[in-house]
């Protein structure tokens, strides 16, 4: 059985990351459209993942390992001898590089994160926090940081069109987006 359902979990993992890197639009990566790829019940998705966006989210999670390994230089900025804050930038432009790059499942899923995540989930930047700190202040103190950096910059995507139209910050432009990282990561770090 538990065979079975992992199985099931990985049908549904690659169905739908193949139909979301395929599409123009993630609305049209339905439910069913995802459990007829991978040739399951519709009611896998939930008994799986619990939703259709907890599904997306880990398909945006594949991706970004995928993206990560694949980058040798992000390897080697992660394990180099820069500053926590300096791995901090490194890590949030990488990540809103490849959110701008997979615009729909990352849009989608973005939406999910921001509203329905707990607040142990997406803390991939809690350890450079902690570390630039050096215990100067809590870990609950760290997390919080953690998650409003973490959140300004999701709302930062979502907000593309308009914070390139209104503020002239176009996110798309690495030069733009490197500044942009860089002088909310010395907001929050002081």
């Amino acid at each position: 059985m538990k065979r079975d359902i992992e199985r099931t979990k990985k049908q549904l993992l690659e169905a739908a990351e193949k139909l979301i890197t395929g599409c123009d639009d993630p609305a049209e990566v339905t439910s069913r459209a995802i459990t007829e790829a991978a040739g399951v019940n519709l009611a896998m998705i939930n008994y799986c993942f619990g939703s259709r966006e907890k599904l997306l989210s880990a398909v945006f999670s594949q991706l970004i390992s995928k993206a990560a390994a694949a980058d040798k230089r992000f390897g080697a900025v992660m394990a180099s001898e820069l500053s926590p804050k300096e791995k901090l930038i490194e890590l949030h432009v990488f990540m809103m590089s490849l959110m701008l790059k997979n615009m729909g499942i990352a849009k989608a899923v973005t939406r999910y994160i921001l509203l329905e995540r707990d607040l142990q989930t997406g803390m991939e930047s809690l350890p450079f926090v902690i570390a630039h700190y050096g215990g100067r202040k809590s870990e609950e103190e760290c997390r919080l940081l953690t998650f409003q950096l973490t959140s300004l910059n999701e709302l930062a995507f979502l907000k593309y069109g308009e914070l390139k139209k209104n503020a002239g910050i176009d996110l798309a432009d690495k030069e733009q987006l490197r500044r942009f990282v860089t002088d909310n990561i010395s907001r929050f770090l002081i």
